[in-house]
């Protein structure tokens, strides 16, 4: 039982298209994705370091923002950060720092990243806030919805499903979509949601613990295999 459940919520479960992020070699190395959170600032760092002039404007101290991206006047980008090809940041985001952001990307108007890892041809294009989180490659969340990455009682994280609990030992941790993940309008995704691929969350969800792959989520009573 123990280990099906591992096999559920492993990088390599959630995430088969790991060449689809500037990560990969960070969460090749992982067994679980939020172990890669506490480590991303440094990442950034490293990997920054070695980007191309040619490819990369360095905006500001530890700010990596590739040549063909289109970024508004009136977003605000803390680093590190790296921005990759082809992404768009709409006016009013707020960009917090420690966020490694993926090619074709859309970062919305008023979407707030921190402590993140998005994958390319991710969406989060109106009133968002992701942090401490990762989102699979061509995830998308509708507008308004958020990851929560606090606990109301500020206790640990946990992992919760059907059967099973594992500690994660983090006080902030928001959520892991897997790959094709679709979340709906005004979702809330709670501390230590994990959202296997190719699932789809109902608009107005709350989601919390682990929600299989290839599912639909209608509630947490209500969640049915994609025929």
């Amino acid at each position: 039982m123990m280990e099906a459940v591992e096999n559920r919520v492993t990088i390599k479960e959630l995430y088969k298209e790991l060449d689809e992020t500037m990560a990969k070699e960070l969460l090749d190395s992982l067994v679980y994705p939020w172990e890669a959170l506490p480590l991303i600032k440094d990442y950034i760092l490293k990997i920054g370091a070695t980007l191309s002039e040619d490819e990369y404007d360095k905006r500001a101290d530890d700010i990596w923002i590739h040549k063909t991206c289109k970024v508004y006047e009136t977003a605000s980008i803390t680093g590190p950060c790296i921005i990759g090809e082809k992404t768009e940041v709409r006016p009013s985001a707020f960009i917090r720092g420690n966020a490694l952001v993926g090619k074709n990307c859309v970062i919305g108007n008023s979407t707030e990243l921190k402590n993140v890892i998005i994958f390319n041809n991710v969406q989060v294009p109106h009133y968002n806030y992701v942090g401490d989180s990762i989102l699979g490659f061509h995830s998308h969340m509708g507008a308004g919805s958020i990851t929560s990455n606090v606990k109301s009682d500020k206790t640990l994280v946990c992992v919760n499903g059907d059967g099973f609990k594992l500690e994660t030992g983090m006080k902030k941790f928001g959520a892991m979509l897997g790959d094709y993940v679709e979340v709906g309008c005004n979702s809330v995704l709670n501390p230590g949601t994990v959202v296997g691929s190719h699932t789809n969350i109902y608009p107005l969800s709350r989601v919390r613990g682990y929600v299989p792959s290839d599912s639909i989520y209608k509630d947490k009573d209500d969640i049915v295999k994609k025929h």
